[in-house]
């Protein structure tokens, strides 16, 4: 991997995410209690000897740079192995911001070949939760060849049609491919991981003038005989919408999920957060009851969870249940509150006596109908829910959202609460 360059592509909107994007890029949105979506790419790339690793950035990036630094919670950080950010060079000449992924690689060409030695570039995604050896791609790229790999899985038929899809014949070099096709002949979808050889992407460069890897430069490596796919059959999840986020974070809980963190380390900035310090171990009341959930550190936990998220920082008081549920850092819940199906982004304040995902889930989000289902609803950051209110179903409580926003003490199913936030960080 000594030849092999890496550039992360970061730079996400992640508006299917809804209010958890509406303040930070889709990478830098928290997972798994103590993780960032980020960690996942950036781990696999540190664990597969990626030594040199660009991180590409454009949408709302600074916590997610604050996240980073340097890189030296993944190893990153010294001569031997470096990390640097990449934002988009407004103003230069021949640069502008970044106006899809090919464009925005394209931008960062000179960071890639400052090593004359490098052969290979891996170009990675920084918004899914999976667990890879990049080594393994490299090496099935280079036994055969190829000019370009992608890496690629088993996606089910109704779900193809989100992907950049394609079919293959028995040596696994594509021979057909669509982006996002409407009636998809196949269901081997790529990941958004792909490795060029340095001279074939330098080529595709200038024989092509498209923004976008899978609208320009694949349909052309395809065309020209040069692309393969890569099968992985690993644990692997987009979580470009809060319903597959929400699974994501549940499946942790799932020992058969196939998301397993103890065969495969993903690292973490585990000081995020320095205002609060180094936390001390979590506290669980003598009463209490913690089923299948994940509990970080710096918790008072006096009430019941089950199958649930809990961050670091949160308080739970007495008489409270938390099922099925995903709680972000710093959150408290007041006594007696009952939440069901609830995404809690940082610092939410939930009343006494609250109750979050009641009644039927038939009511899809009156202002947003495509963002949310499954039951689920959600409460920006920084937001606080008053004592004693009743609140449905696939309900958005937007960021910074305080008690006197709430009319009534019911929100009925698919409702939305608050105002467009105006510009925060992390």
């Amino acid at each position: 991997m000594n030849k092999t360059a890496g550039l992360l592509l970061a730079g996400g909107v992640g508006s299917r995410l809804g209010v958890l994007a509406s303040l930070r890029t889709k990478p830098a949105v928290p997972f798994g209690g103590i993780y960032r979506i980020i960690d996942f790419a950036l781990s696999n790339a540190a664990n597969s000897g990626i030594d040199h690793l660009g991180i590409l950035t454009q949408y709302k990036p600074l916590s997610l740079m604050d996240h980073i630094g340097v890189g030296k919670d993944w190893g990153y950080g010294s001569r031997l192995r470096s990390l640097k950010i990449l934002p988009p060079r407004t103003g230069e000449k021949d640069s502008d911001w970044y106006k899809g992924t090919a464009d925005a690689v394209r931008q960062n060409m000179e960071y890639v070949t400052q090593n004359p030695d490098c052969d290979t570039l891996v170009i990675l995604s920084g918004d899914h939760i999976y667990q890879m050896d990049y080594r393994e791609i490299v090496a099935f790229h280079k036994a055969r060849g190829a000019k370009l790999t992608l890496a690629t899985r088993e996606v089910a038929i109704e779900d193809a049609h989100h992907f950049g899809i394609a079919k293959v014949n028995s040596e696994n070099k594509i021979v057909e491919w669509a982006e996002k096709p409407r009636k998809p002949k196949s269901t081997l979808a790529s990941m958004g991981i792909y490795v060029f050889s340095i001279d074939f992407i330098k080529e595709a460069f200038r024989e092509i003038k498209g923004t976008d890897f899978g609208m320009d430069i694949i349909p052309w490596a395809c065309e020209l005989g040069h692309a393969y796919a890569f099968p992985f059959s690993g644990y692997w999840r987009d979580v470009g919408t809060l319903k597959s986020y929400w699974s994501a974070n549940i499946d942790l809980l799932d020992a058969n999920s196939g998301l397993h963190l103890e065969d495969w380390k993903i690292y973490t900035n585990s000081r995020d957060d320095t205002r609060l310090g180094d936390r001390p171990p979590s506290f669980v009341g003598r009463d209490c009851e913690v089923k299948n959930s994940v509990v970080s550190q710096g918790c008072e936990i006096n009430g019941c969870i089950e199958n649930s998220i809990i961050s670091p920082g949160v308080t739970v008081q007495h008489g409270a249940s938390i099922k099925n549920s995903i709680i972000m850092d710093a959150c408290t819940i007041g006594a007696d509150a009952q939440l069901d199906r609830v995404i809690l982004d940082k610092n939410v304040t939930i009343g006494d006596g609250v109750s979050i995902g009641e009644g039927t889930d038939d009511v899809l989000n009156r202002e947003y109908p495509d963002f949310l289902e499954s039951g689920i609803s959600i409460v920006g950051k920084g937001s606080h829910v008053p004592g004693k209110c009743r609140i449905g179903k696939h309900c958005i409580i937007k960021p910074f959202t305080p008690t006197s926003s709430f009319q009534s003490n019911t929100i009925e199913g698919g409702e939305t609460v608050g105002a467009v936030p105006h510009e925060y960080s992390t």
